[in-house]
């Protein structure tokens, strides 16, 4: 026989675990990307606001 059915279980939550890492280091990759796409977002948005503001002022001309 190969292995022992402990062995097999310790490789499985060796496996496990791996995986377990890896979908967490995954996920705050996620949310610290999102983070930045939401801050961009918010000065894309401002900076629309600001042109539609200063568009919207009837008279005033650079």
């Amino acid at each position: 026989m190969a292995s022992t059915p402990a062995d097999r279980i310790e490789q499985a939550l060796v496996r496990i675990e791996k995986a377990a890492a890896a979908r967490a280091y995954a996920c705050e990759r996620i949310t610290q990307r999102h983070a930045k796409l939401r801050a961009r977002i918010e000065d894309a948005v401002s900076s629309l606001d600001a042109l539609i503001a200063r568009e919207a002022t009837p008279g005033e001309e650079d």
